[in-house]
């Protein structure tokens, strides 16, 4: 499939991006070759190929959820630079 130099400045004005004539010039060309490959894989036979979400079997690593105690107020607001009672101090930011 051919890009032409109309549908580079059009994605460029998508992107807000302002390209030289050389750039619309390769982009055309890397973007024509990049779906040319799209092209050449319509070609494969794939009937035969189950549908996959992965090509190898994945196993889920992440270990069972357990509950524990938290660290506690007081442990949580040792480091805080200011506290008022159980609660981190920060500057106001709205008005």
């Amino acid at each position: 499939m051919k890009v032409d130099k109309k549908e580079v400045e059009y994605a460029a004005m998508l992107a807000r991006i302002e390209l030289s004539e050389e750039e619309k010039a390769l982009y055309s060309e890397q973007l024509s070759t990049i779906l040319g490959f799209f092209d050449r894989l319509k070609e494969v036979d794939t009937g035969n190929v189950q549908p996959t979400s992965h090509v190898i079997d994945l196993v889920n690593a992440l270990r069972a959820d357990e509950v524990r105690p938290g660290p506690g107020v007081e442990a949580v607001l040792a480091n805080a630079p200011e506290r008022a009672q159980r609660f981190f101090r920060v500057p106001k930011i709205l008005d």
